[in-house]
């Protein structure tokens, strides 16, 4: 995880090292101390940290609850998950649920880090997500995520495991109080689990799976239940076997990555860092992927959203909003029906796990949710074309010591096609992954100034074709720009200042067709602008500052959500809530004061 750029500063004046190349990176090295607070800080109530969402569309019946876990996650680190029994609700007046949602509570007080976490139920993740950073009077918050896509798992018994590794000492005090609840939401009115008609069963598109396995690792364990990736060469697997009469496959998975990678898009190249004989330095390149591949086959891969942690960059830059995503990690759906007919032979087969030039580490896993054909105990099925084209990759490098400027662009598409014959007739299936990727990375000031600027454009593509020629399309496009600029400025008369300015976004557009008809749409603008600096002098950090803004805007055709909020250094400036449409735009245009930064690329847009 990430650590504080006021101990990273700290350290380096004590070294006398030099503050250059890849800025923040040196989080990574120096294991230093989290920001402490004054003793005027600790009379102030807790701070209630959160991430800006949509709020989740329940229906208007009353919950039935349940406390699944509490526990306090002290010295932790090297143990293995916490566990809890988990059973199905049975004294809800209804059985048949429209929502279901899991609610992570936390207090926490003292001094800590920011520590990565994950729930699994029954080894099949539910949620990935990052602690708070603490104050000496305290934080609370709260993570609510829809989990009734796992609708099946949540009906059986089951175990309930969460993995916080956290270290309680003498200078990390900071202990995570947590209770985990689950809320069902009874339907308003009687359900069909498969969708309103048999084009939904037959196609599985607008409906929940009927199992659910994990591709996890197995227990025992001190760790999470998360596969570890420590090199680029490094490929982790996971035997499994489903039933025969599946129908549909969808493989979901989970990313994170950390200490070396934590800030990949800020890489720099190997050859930059070896001309100039830096040390300690992540290397590789900005760019990363994770591969999936079905018994040696690439079935997909995932360009990851640069999530940026509680303690990222800047931890005044997230206090008390925290980074997009860093709450509730995404996590991401792999349409592999078309390889059915390849894996429907009863044996078991091999579901692996890469990632191009990763740095130690990356925790990765995955759910794999399968429809089933209960009116059949075996289907058929047959891969009908597969191209997953090479990894286009392409960097151009000018530099001269320590300043220079790096382009990196990279391509890739992976397509297949498939039929299943079940009792619902046959099903053909054509799946496409599309990505586009480009990195500008310039480094100035003698390695004294970075800046990047990154976009990844991601496109999923299904379209299933079921009998009596209906053709239903499911798409996705998503585009995550980043801006990154991160300066070591020497004021004169001994005086400092490092200055981070972060842009960050998530956008995406979804839209399920049937027939040509557009059945629903949405479309989601996530935008961050975070601007920090610390002041040092003589040695000493006597001044900081951080503000952020974030301008989240969803659409849907039944509903709109707005969102525009700002802070400053913990407190809340504005904060304006809409859920009506509106055209209107706002402007992310803010900054520091009296603070004046050698941009050489003005902050980019969506």
């Amino acid at each position: 995880m990430a650590f504080s750029v006021f101990f990273l500063l700290l350290s380096l004046l004590f070294q006398q090292a030099p503050f250059c190349s890849a800025n923040v990176h040196k989080l990574n090295l120096l294991r230093p101390h989290p920001i402490s607070q004054s003793n005027s800080f600790q009379d102030n109530p807790p701070t209630q940290f959160f991430e800006v969402t949509k709020p989740i569309q329940l229906p208007r019946t009353k919950p039935c609850s349940h406390l699944i876990l509490q526990h306090d996650f002290g010295y932790t680190y090297g143990s293995p998950p916490v566990f809890a029994s988990y059973n199905p609700p049975s004294n809800c007046p209804s059985h048949n649920f429209a929502k279901i949602v899991l609610e992570w509570k936390a207090t926490c007080k003292g001094r800590q880090f920011d520590r990565i976490f994950g729930v699994w139920l029954g080894g099949v993740e539910l949620l990935r997500s990052c602690t708070a950073e603490p104050t000496a009077s305290g934080i609370v918050w709260s993570v609510q995520k829809d989990i009734t896509r796992y609708y099946s798992l949540l009906m059986k018994n089951q175990t309930l495991a969460v993995f916080l590794g956290n270290i309680v000492d003498s200078t990390y005090t900071g202990v995570y109080h947590v209770n985990i609840t689950l809320n069902f939401y009874p339907a308003e009115k009687s359900l069909n689990n498969y969708g309103s008609n048999s084009e939904n069963l037959a196609s599985g598109l607008n409906s929940w799976a009927d199992l659910i396995l994990p591709i996890s690792r197995n227990q025992p364990l001190n760790d999470g239940f998360w596969f570890e990736i420590v090199n680029s060469t490094n490929t982790q697997l996971k035997e499994f076997k489903i039933p025969q009469n599946s129908y549909r496959a969808v493989l979901e998975v989970y990313v994170s990555f950390h200490e070396n990678d934590e800030f990949w898009y800020s890489n720099l190249p190997n050859e930059y860092i070896a001309k100039n004989n830096l040390t300690d330095t992540p290397g590789n390149g900005p760019f990363r992927e994770v591969v999936i591949s079905l018994d040696g086959e690439i079935v997909g891969a995932i360009w990851p959203f640069t999530v940026i942690y509680t303690g990222g960059m800047d931890p005044l830059l997230w206090r008390p909003i925290s980074g997009i995503g860093s709450f509730d990690l995404p996590s991401y759906d792999i349409e592999i029906t078309p390889f059915l007919g390849k894996i429907l032979d009863g044996k078991f087969h091999k579901c692996s796990f890469s990632v191009t030039n990763a740095l130690n580490v990356w925790f990765i896993d995955a759910n794999l949710h399968l429809w089933l054909d209960k009116k059949s105990p075996k289907v058929e099925g047959k891969l009908l074309s597969h191209k997953s084209f090479p990894l286009s990759l392409s960097q151009v490098l000018d530099f001269k010591g320590l300043n220079g400027t790096f382009l990196t662009t990279a391509t890739r598409s992976v397509a297949s096609t498939g039929w299943v014959k079940s009792s619902f007739g046959t099903v053909v299936t054509r799946s496409v992954q599309d990505f586009y990727y480009t990195n500008s990375l310039v480094m100035a000031n003698d390695g004294n100034v970075e800046t990047v600027n990154q976009t990844i454009y991601f496109s999923d593509t299904i379209v299933s074709e079921i009998p009596f020629s209906h053709v239903f399309t499911i798409q996705s496009r998503k585009t995550f720009p980043l801006y990154l600029y991160s300066g070591y400025l020497d004021q004169g008369n001994e005086d400092h200042i490092f200055a981070v300015n972060v842009t960050l976004g998530f956008n995406e557009k979804k839209s399920f067709k049937g027939s040509g008809f557009e059945i629903s749409s949405s479309s989601l603008r996530n935008l961050q602008n975070g601007e920090g600096y610390m002041l040092i002098r003589n040695g000493s950090i006597v001044g900081s500052s951080g503000n952020t803004q974030q301008v989240y805007s969803y659409v849907n055709e039944k509903s709109c959500y707005f969102r525009n909020i700002s802070s400053s250094n913990y407190k809340i400036l504005y904060d304006v809530v809409r859920n009506t449409c509106s055209e209107d735009k706002v402007s992310l245009d803010f900054g520091l004061t009296d603070l004046v930064l050698p941009h050489s690329e003005g902050v980019s847009s969506m």
